[in-house]
């Protein structure tokens, strides 16, 4: 699996665990590797093609993030002047969440390269907005992070 198809399947199992109670989580992981072939419509389907080593990184880097959940929600709440994180679309909501996991604590993923994949993600799943909005939220962040690291 490419790094971006891991990318966009850990944000579509994220999307997905918002419409669960969080003990439920991984029941829907399950779920979702299981009937994705039913729901993979014209295009390929990167799920069926993966190893079970793919799939076990897949889970593991989606509940990665959830289990920081708290903490990155606090880092775009920071970032997001005047909006609150409840306001943002689902789509939205993920996509910011899986981008700030991989600038702030995934050490394999270059800040620039997350948060140009976050846009791309936001381009094909979110709003007209999304791409600039999650540029200008992500591009906050990495300010932040870069006068943290320099402070």
């Amino acid at each position: 699996m490419k790094r971006s198809t891991v990318r966009e399947t850990v944000f579509k199992m994220l999307f997905q665990s918002e419409f669960y109670p969080q003990d439920e989580v991984p029941p829907v992981y399950d779920r979702y590797v299981e009937d994705y072939p039913d729901g993979a419509a014209e295009e390929e389907d990167p799920v069926e093609e993966a190893t079970p080593e793919e799939l076990a990184a897949v889970r593991a880097r989606a509940e990665a993030v959830l289990a920081r959940r708290e903490e990155i929600d606090a880092i775009l709440a920071d970032a997001m002047e005047g909006w609150k994180l409840g306001r943002l679309g689902t789509v939205e909501r993920n996509i910011l969440r899986l981008a700030v996991y991989e600038i702030r604590f995934d050490d394999e993923v270059p800040v620039r390269v997350a948060a140009n994949e976050a846009v791309e993600l936001a381009k094909k799943y979110g709003g007209d907005e999304a791409p600039a909005f999650v540029n200008g939220v992500l591009g906050r962040v990495i300010r932040k992070e870069e006068t943290t690291d320099a402070g």
